[in-house]
C-alpha cells in the first residue's frame, strides 16, 4: 500500500465557507486534513468578538496555538508581525486576492497533491516528518 502524504491546511473565515477574513481578526480558523484522494473537516476553532483591535498581539497566541500543526493557513490578509510569527512555526500562509470557497481551494490542493508538487508545497507536506529527515541526514555525514 502506498502511503500518501497528509497534511493540515487552516482557513481564516468570518462565514466558516469562504477563506474572507484577516488573519487577526477571523472569527474562525477551520482545519482540514487533506491528501491525494480528499479532505476531511477536523476542527473548526471559535474566536471571540474583540478581534478588530490592532497591535493587540495576544489575540494571535491562541490562533497560532490552533493552527501550530498546519502546513498552511489561507488567509485574506495578514500583517507583518502575524505573518513572522506563522513562519517562524513553519506553516505557509497563502493569501487570497478575494473571497474564495474553502471546498474549492481544497479541491485544488488536492489535484495539485495527485501530481508533482511545487518544491514549497513538498517542504510543507514534510513539515512533520522533517526532525526525523534532519536526524537521518545527521547520520549520513558521520557514515561519509
Amino acid at each position: 500500500m502506498i502511503e500518501r502524504p497528509t497534511m493540515k491546511i487552516a482557513f481564516a473565515t468570518q462565514d466558516q465557507q469562504r477563506v474572507d477574513a484577516h488573519f487577526g481578526w477571523a472569527k474562525f480558523l477551520a482545519v482540514y486534513e487533506l491528501d491525494a484522494s480528499g479532505h476531511r473537516h477536523l476542527q473548526t476553532f471559535p474566536f471571540g468578538e474583540d478581534l478588530a483591535e490592532d497591535g493587540n498581539e495576544d489575540k494571535l497566541g491562541p490562533k497560532l496555538a490552533a493552527i501550530a500543526d498546519c502546513a498552511i493557513v489561507y488567509v485574506a490578509a495578514i500583517g507583518g508581525s502575524a505573518a513572522a510569527r506563522v513562519v517562524a512555526q513553519k506553516i505557509h500562509p497563502i493569501k487570497v486576492a478575494q473571497p474564495e470557497s474553502i471546498a474549492e481551494l481544497l479541491d485544488r490542493m488536492k489535484e495539485v497533491l495527485k501530481g508533482t508538487p511545487p518544491p514549497w508545497l513538498r517542504k510543507a507536506l514534510m513539515k512533520d516528518q522533517q526532525r526525523a529527515a534532519e536526524f537521518e541526514d545527521d547520520d549520513e555525514k558521520v557514515k561519509a
